[in-house]
């Protein structure tokens, strides 16, 4: 198994003539028997993980069965979230569970934040080469 991988950050444009790159990670993600493959921003401001509606309903996750509720923060204050626990798999690392906020909104990106993605997985960005390495926890 391998202890670490380098990423290289994705090109986002911003405006028509602007662009700028981000550290999006690709992962695939499962519940029960339904993949999807997503790309997550990395987000060291964030305090939980955030999964946009619709992704969650590509997963198969029905909302009314989703019980318990959280109360986002931000740009999400007023919309409503649930957690839904999925399965996560990175590239060759071993799969990991993740709780995320599943939000009502889709036009937030996919967040992978302080809970809890950088609970398991180091993160170091090297933004001046624009790539950054993962490497699972010990």
């Amino acid at each position: 198994m391998i202890n670490s991988e380098l990423f290289a950050f994705t090109e986002v444009q911003k405006e028509k003539d602007i662009s700028t790159v981000l550290p999006y990670l690709p992962l695939t993600l499962s519940l029960e028997n339904n993949i999807l493959e997503v790309s997550g921003l990395l987000d060291t401001g964030a305090t939980v993980n955030v999964l946009p509606y619709q992704v969650g309903i590509k997963l198969g996750a029905v909302w009314e069965q989703q019980t318990i509720p959280l109360r986002l923060t931000g740009n999400l204050a007023q919309v409503p979230a649930r957690v839904l626990v999925l399965q996560a798999k990175i590239s060759q690392f071993q799969p990991v569970r993740l709780a995320f906020a599943w939000t009502r909104a889709n036009e937030v990106p996919l967040l992978l934040g302080q809970v809890n993605f950088f609970l398991e997985f180091d993160v170091c960005f090297f933004r001046s080469q624009s790539v950054f390495e993962i490497c699972p926890k010990k």
